[in-house]
């Protein structure tokens, strides 16, 4: 007689919810009439905020899963809120984009879903091997989000790029994963941790952690692996590279952080010097490159390398200070860099995506509603008070100070500031020049507009009173001890 071992479904309910939510919508989109199908984004809307709402109801429990393959924790479940406001947002601007577009909705939605799976995997993972498993879950689906829109050149010569340079990233992440494994015993953290507690690193060891980087390295797009980035980000549909630009970047940090603050953190000393290295050069090459683009949406995609570098300061800053400005950041970045692509959505129109700095001329006064909300979103970016994006650089600025890292806070408020000349840059465009550009009335797209207004209030009020969400963070970090 075979005695299956218990399972803690407990540790899976937030995974399964969302499977069941993306089986749903591809079984529903079978069946349903061709102008019946923008209601999948509902469907796959409501597994998404199911998810959220059981994640912050369980906060506070500390179980595993798969003899401790999984972990059900404060951190996990913090990160899961963090990929639910993703993909519920990218679901929210899709409504009306997919119908401009020639994509098809119930595999879209579906891929959304199937990505986020990956990101929740990755999050709770405490074993090397299911970390990998949920890096290439999220990674397939996303893969195939980026030239999804497969009429346009561009959709598919992202996604060519974005496979191609992935696979050599997951190639140097599982060599990583096996040179761990001889050095230690195990891929399991927990074993992995007081391995390294008792004996400390070994040449073996030491290389399979700068491995691991380079893997990582790709996934947050830090430099010098963020090649791909720029080309991807643009080349994508708008919507997917929101997606990516905070999902993947959340997920990738999640797992980076709780192996190395976590499970490495024994030997800081011996890998901090390679990601000083990396947050200075990340931060320095995305802010000075975003400074000659002319599209936007490469604007973005350089701002969002500098944000993995600032996310890097809080990566070698380490601590209980470190690891929860890292979470809380990620929140504000989420906030205010999907708010943005909301607005270059609202700007596009079908056939005219409207996506240089040109055609943002004189938006301020024809629509102040939406130049009032991408005014916000530039300046949070920049780093003004009292709007989120300060309160996250200062949160970690502070931490690296605090640990000693002073000239690299200083690196971080330099590029910071120079960061200000292109964002300052659009909103110079909407509001000092006049231009001729139309985009279609938010009133005709609600769904559109409800994410502009979540992403805005969002911004204000996680900036004006951000004690509540930093306690959150800290407490959710600890949770890892």
């Amino acid at each position: 007689m075979i005695t299956l071992p218990p399972v803690n479904w407990l540790s899976l309910l937030p995974s399964l919810i969302l499977t069941v939510a993306g089986i749903l919508v591809l079984f529903w989109d079978l069946w349903m009439k061709e102008e019946e199908r923008p209601l999948l984004a509902w469907l796959g809307l409501t597994g998404l905020v199911l998810t959220g709402v059981v994640s912050f109801g369980l906060l506070g429990r500390n179980e595993s899963a798969f003899n401790g393959m999984l972990a059900l924790d404060s951190y996990a479940l913090f990160f899961n809120l963090i990929f639910c406001l993703a993909a519920g947002m990218t679901v929210l601007m899709s409504i009306d984009y997919l119908e401009t577009t020639d994509i098809r909705p119930g595999e879209y939605y579906a891929l959304i879903l199937f990505a986020t799976v990956g990101m929740v995997l990755m999050a709770a993972a405490t074993d090397l091997i299911v970390i990998f498993l949920g890096l290439e879950t999220m990674s397939m689906a996303v893969y195939v989000l980026a030239g999804i829109w497969r009429q346009r050149l561009q959709s598919n010569e992202a996604a060519l790029k974005y496979f191609l340079l992935g696979a050599f990233a997951s190639g140097f992440f599982l060599y990583g994963v096996a040179l761990v494994y001889g050095a230690t015993g195990s891929v399991q953290l927990g074993k992995v941790a007081a391995y390294v507690s008792e004996y400390g690193s070994s040449p073996l060891l030491l290389i399979g952690v700068a491995l691991l980087i380079v893997g990582f390295g790709f996934k947050v797009a830090a430099a010098p692996f963020h090649v791909w980035a720029p080309d991807v980000y643009e080349g994508a549909p708008t919507t997917v590279t929101a997606f990516m630009a905070v999902g993947v970047k959340a997920a990738a940090f999640a797992a980076f952080a709780r192996v190395f603050l976590h499970t490495l953190g024994p030997i800081h000393a011996q890998w901090q010097g390679i990601l000083w290295i990396l947050a200075a050069l990340t931060m320095t090459v995305g802010n000075v490159t975003a400074l000659v683009q002319t599209n936007i949406k490469r604007m973005l995609a350089y701002s969002s390398i500098a944000h993995a570098g600032y996310l890097l300061v809080a990566m070698v800053a380490g601590q209980d200070l470190g690891g929860a400005a890292l979470m809380y950041y990620l929140v504000a970045y989420g906030l205010m860099n999907l708010g943005a692509f909301a607005v270059v959505l609202a700007v596009g129109r079908k056939g005219e995506p409207n996506e240089e700095f040109s055609d943002y001329a004189g938006l301020g006064f024809r629509y102040p509603a939406l130049g009032m909300a991408m005014t916000l979103f530039m300046l949070s970016l920049t780093g003004v008070p009292p709007l989120v994006g300060f309160i996250g650089k200062f949160y970690i600025f502070s931490a690296a100070v605090k640990a000693g890292y002073v000239w690299l806070a200083v690196i971080g408020v330099l590029n910071s500031a120079v960061s200000a000349y292109y964002y300052i840059r659009v909103v110079v465009n909407m509001y000092m020049y006049e231009g001729e550009k139309v985009p279609e009335f938010l009133s005709a797209r609600p769904a559109l507009a409800t994410a502009i207004i979540l992403a805005a209030v969002g911004t204000v009020l996680m900036g004006v009173f951000p004690s509540a969400s930093i306690a959150l963070a800290r407490a959710s970090f600890l949770s890892l001890g």
